[in-house]
């Protein structure tokens, strides 16, 4: 019995990781805040996108990965957003052996996950920063263009990596 609910499980995962292959998107965002030391926080964000009139297979992912929330845009999207560095890793972690399209970006955001639940963003090492700084960058070039991505050198200046 134990079997066949890890076999209905990887076939689950497979099917999510088809779904945000197809469907969503993998990001490290970089949000300003006054409230921190550094000025900025990044943000982890796995979300799934579809069709609001077509948008059960978004509440039955959620249902499945038991995370994540539902919200409804005003363009008749809905998306299934899953934030912070646990959560995500988490789910990368069952998605990673299924993505294709999407697994640069993913084996990137993972690799730098595991440098932000390790260490406090204001007490990372020059190295941290730089392969952080690598990942961002990775993701930003695998992901769709987008107006509001950073260029290397702004990053470099967010990260403190610039003379």
């Amino acid at each position: 019995m134990g079997s066949r609910s890890n076999i209905n499980k990887a076939v689950e995962f497979a099917y999510i990781a088809g779904f945000l292959d197809g469907d969503g998107s993998i990001m490290l965002q970089i949000k300003q805040r006054s409230d921190t030391k550094k000025g900025y926080r990044l943000m982890a964000t796995i979300c799934f996108y579809q069709d609001s009139r077509h948008d059960l297979p978004l509440a039955e992912i959620r249902k499945i990965l038991g995370i994540g929330y539902l919200s409804k845009r005003n363009d008749g999207m809905t998306e299934l957003r899953i934030n912070g560095y646990n959560q995500c890793q988490a789910i990368l972690t069952k998605l990673l052996p299924y993505l294709r399209f999407k697994k640069t970006q993913a084996t990137s955001l993972s690799q730098a996950l595991e440098i932000l639940i390790k260490t406090k963003l204001a007490k990372l090492s020059l190295n941290e920063r730089k392969k952080l700084l690598a990942c961002i960058l990775k993701i930003q070039n695998h992901n769709y263009q987008s107006p509001h991505k950073r260029s290397q050198a702004q990053l470099e200046k967010i990260f403190g990596l610039t003379p």
